[in-house]
């Protein structure tokens, strides 16, 4: 595809939406099953926009590790299919897109043994698209959500056994966007787990109104220390792997930093108005072993 123009690149100071607690103290939950139109607050906490420097981690592909940054970016991946369906069909997309996410994760996770995806989510420009970027800075999992994904989707003595005996596990986020031509509307910045502190990881309920579950997502408090990243004009044979939870971090001595990456869409303000609003895919693994 030809190109008329170069996408957005180098370091950019954008504001990133941080957590701010509820007024009344009230344990943060979200409410995350709610149609687009509902007069139903999604949330009981609040964000505070802050400037933030985001570097364009372009230069540096290479450098970023999974247990050091807990996000890792590939290229040279085979670009969306044809098929007109094939992003717009769950079926579809678990039939024919599930498996090259498993060989993706199996080949580039050392010692990976086993791939089992549980979600996946299209992300559309549209305000009125079930799921649209997500402008909150925030980790998809914690340890206790982990540990019930564990739960939820293995049989209970294998569960069992994962759990007591210290076999590695981890939540891995596949993301890539669908746009034929480099990314450039909401751009995903995400900060290296190394930099990120414990205290500023807030757990907050996650509320499956429609089914009743109820597991965890985190949401993030800002310090200057923190190092985010981006990957300037991204591309659809590109992925970024975004590290929700990786059980060695939480050994002692371990040389996993954190093992939990936070991230938010993000409003570039060199975007130029006519660009292409972004459409992206994530999928969510459990990844075992070793």
């Amino acid at each position: 595809m030809a190109i008329d123009h170069l996408p957005p690149s180098g370091d950019v100071t954008a504001p990133l939406n941080f957590y701010s607690p509820p007024s009344d103290n009230s344990p943060p939950f979200n409410l995350a099953d709610l149609p687009p139109d509902s007069p139903t607050p999604p949330r009981n906490y609040g964000s505070t926009p802050v400037p933030t420097l985001i570097h364009d981690a372009r230069p540096n592909l290479a450098s970023f590790t999974l247990d050091r940054d807990s996000f890792q970016i590939l290229t040279s991946q085979p670009p969306p299919t044809s098929e007109p369906s094939l992003f717009t069909s769950d079926t579809s997309i678990k039939t024919h897109y599930y498996p090259e996410i498993t060989s993706l994760l199996l080949s580039t996770i050392p010692n990976a043994t086993h791939i089992l995806i549980f979600d996946h989510t299209i992300r559309l420009p549209s305000p009125s698209a079930p799921r649209t970027p997500v402008q909150r800075v925030h980790i998809d999992q914690t340890a206790l959500s982990a540990a019930q994904r564990v739960r939820k989707h293995l049989p209970p003595d294998e569960a069992d056994k994962i759990l007591s005996t210290g076999t590695r596990y981890r939540i891995i986020n596949v993301w890539r966007p669908l746009n034929d031509a480099p990314l450039e509307s909401f751009p995903l910045a995400f900060a290296s787990s190394a930099s990120l502190r414990d205290e500023e990881v807030v757990p907050v309920e996650h509320r499956y109104t429609q089914t009743g579950y109820i597991g965890q997502t985190a949401a993030i408090a800002h310090h200057p220390d923190q190092k985010w990243y981006y990957l300037s004009g991204m591309q659809n044979t590109e992925r970024i792997l975004l590290q929700c939870f990786d059980s060695e971090a939480l050994k002692e001595n371990s040389e996993v930093k954190g093992g939990r990456v936070a991230h938010s869409a993000f409003e570039d303000p060199r975007t130029r108005p006519e660009a292409e609003g972004r459409r992206s895919i994530e999928v969510r693994a459990l990844v075992f072993g070793p």
